[in-house]
C-alpha cells in the first residue's frame, strides 16, 4: 500500500485537509485496507453497506445487472473516487443496488460511514471539512446521473454517442478526449448493442464527424453533411 496520507490528500473526499491532519483524522475513523485483483468483486449487489469505499490505486466499474445477466455500466472509478456512500446514507436495509468490480489490481480503503458523519468529541475542523466534502461529492454524483440520463434518453445509437462525447469534451475542456471504456464497456454504459455501436462509430468516422484510435477520440467541428 502506498503512503496513505499522501494518497488520500489527492482525493476530493480529503480536499482542503493537509497530509499532517489526515493521520489524526483517520484516528477518529474506523477503516480497513484491502487489495483486489482484476475481475474481483469489491462490492456485491445486495450486500449490506456500512462503509464508504475509496480507491487508493487501480480502477473499478460500478455496474447493474438485469434478470437475464445483461450488464449496464453506471460509472468508472479511479484513484481518489469513492463508492457506496449513497447506500450507506439511505438508511433502512442499506443494501447495495449495484456491484463494483475491479478491472485493474486495486487498493481500496473502507471507511466506516457512521464514524465519518459523527464528529468526534474534539470537533476538529478537518472532520467537519470531511463531512462537507462528502456532501459535495454526493451532489456532484447526482449531476453526473442527470448527465448520463441525458445520453440514455436519446433515441438512436448515434445520438447517444454524440451526447456522451459532447459531455466528455466539456469535462475535459478539449475536442480530443480519452474515455475510460473499451468498446464493450462503452456499449454497456450507453445501453446499446456493441456491434451496432461499432458500425455507427465507423460511419461517423467516414463522415468526418469524429476520428479515433482505441480509447482516444477527436471531435471535429466541421464535417460533410
Amino acid at each position: 500500500m502506498k503512503n496513505l496520507p499522501e494518497a488520500l490528500a489527492l482525493s476530493p473526499l480529503f480536499e482542503g485537509i493537509t497530509e499532517k491532519d489526515i493521520l489524526p483524522l483517520l484516528s477518529c475513523l474506523t477503516f480497513k485496507e484491502r487489495e483486489f485483483s482484476p475481475g474481483e468483486t469489491i462490492l456485491a449487489e445486495g450486500e449490506r453497506v456500512d462503509s464508504v469505499g475509496l480507491v487508493i490505486s487501480g480502477g473499478a466499474h460500478i455496474s447493474m445487472n438485469d434478470f437475464w445477466g445483461n450488464r449496464s455500466i453506471v460509472a468508472d472509478l479511479g484513484p481518489g473516487d469513492i463508492f457506496g456512500e449513497v447506500y450507506a446514507l439511505s438508511g433502512g436495509t442499506n443494501l447495495s443496488g449495484v456491484e463494483v468490480v475491479a478491472y485493474q489490481s486495486s487498493e481500496i480503503l473502507f471507511l466506516n460511514f457512521k464514524r465519518m458523519i459523527t464528529v468526534c468529541s474534539s470537533a476538529c475542523d478537518f472532520h467537519n471539512r470531511l463531512i462537507s466534502n462528502l456532501l459535495k461529492i454526493v451532489g456532484e454524483k447526482n449531476l453526473m446521473i442527470t448527465e448520463k440520463m441525458r445520453c440514455l434518453t436519446k433515441r438512436s445509437t448515434r445520438e447517444k454517442l454524440l451526447s456522451y462525447f459532447s459531455l466528455e469534451s466539456k469535462k475535459q475542456g478539449k475536442n480530443q478526449i480519452s474515455i475510460p471504456f473499451n468498446r464493450q464497456e462503452l456499449a454497456d454504459y450507453l445501453s446499446v448493442d456493441r456491434s451496432a455501436m461499432s458500425a455507427e462509430l465507423s460511419r461517423m468516422k467516414e463522415e468526418g464527424i469524429i476520428d479515433y484510435r482505441k480509447n482516444s477520440f477527436v471531435l471535429k467541428l466541421h464535417h460533410d453533411q
